[in-house]
């Protein structure tokens, strides 16, 4: 069964049948009724053509080198493409993208929110959102979990945890309920991974407020210290200074008494010598 979607001039709200044209055929014996062969000389010929469009559609058939035939038929040549095609689809993590019509004016910036829904629900996209929440719409590897949500249980980083026993107890000690745990990856159902991040960020602006803390209070205190080293330096020069002053004057004090002093003998000893002389004259 082969679903074909319909021109976008025909994409108008209303019945599923207007959106697809559903096609039914037998698959039985179908590379049996295409063994026509392609003729060589055919083939070669057109390959020579100086169009690329008609030259690009006769390549060269890949011998599989377990058997090699003269001829190629539409069927072997089919069934190398699809073989090809499958190869790179299991080499590949294949996504799409769903384009939905936003407006029946095409118009850019336009959405008509019913139109829109429509569309959705006829396309199952509503019903698959719904069947994924019923289920376990996310999983995660054991790396990539305990890589994210580790720090939630700081133990099991510290130590040797094989990742689905440290998966397991992160999720105990968190106390998140109904989860399942696969062979390689972790399931979780709708809204425990919003819940498990609404954990992550309360533990992450914890630490960065530790964090910050810490860092102010390294800076304070550096400062501070600096300052304090800056007080006792200035401290010291200006005793230093004062020290030298009073020094000064002490010893122009000292000299000013001894200048005084002697001075003063000289002039008593005047005195005495003329009353002596006079003394002795009388």
């Amino acid at each position: 069964m082969v679903f074909r979607l319909a021109k976008p001039e025909d994409l108008i709200p209303g019945s599923i049948s207007r959106y697809f044209d559903i096609l039914s055929f037998k698959s039985d014996q179908f590379l049996d009724k295409n063994k026509d062969y392609i003729v060589p000389e055919h083939q070669d010929l057109l390959s020579a053509s100086k169009c690329f469009c008609v030259a690009g559609l006769f390549h060269p058939p890949r011998e599989d080198g377990t058997k090699s035939s003269k001829f190629s038929s539409i069927g072997t040549r089919f069934k190398l493409q699809l073989q090809q095609l499958m190869e790179t689809l299991n080499s590949k993590q294949p996504h799409y993208i769903r384009c939905v019509k936003p407006n029946n004016l095409l118009k850019p910036a336009i959405f008509e929110n019913v139109n829109v829904i429509h569309q959705l629900r006829c396309g199952g996209v509503l019903e698959a959102i719904r069947i994924s929440c019923a289920g376990y719409p996310t999983n995660k590897s054991f790396t990539d979990f305990v890589n994210r949500f580790g720090l939630l249980v700081p133990e099991v980083l510290r130590t040797n945890h094989d990742k689905k026993d440290a998966c397991q107890k992160i999720l105990n000690n968190v106390g998140i309920p109904g989860y399942q745990i696969g062979k390689a990856k972790v399931f979780l159902r709708a809204g425990h991974m919003a819940a498990l991040d609404t954990r992550r960020a309360e533990r992450l602006d914890i630490a960065i407020v530790y964090i910050q803390r810490t860092t102010r209070s390294y800076l304070i205190r550096k400062r501070f210290l600096a300052m304090a080293n800056l007080a006792v330096a200035l401290q010291t020069l200006c005793r230093g200074k004062l020290a030298s002053k009073m020094y000064d004057d002490m010893k122009k004090r000292s000299v000013s008494l001894k200048i005084q002093t002697n001075f003063r003998r000289y002039t008593l000893r005047s005195s005495y010598i003329r009353l002596q002389h006079a003394v002795v004259l009388i």
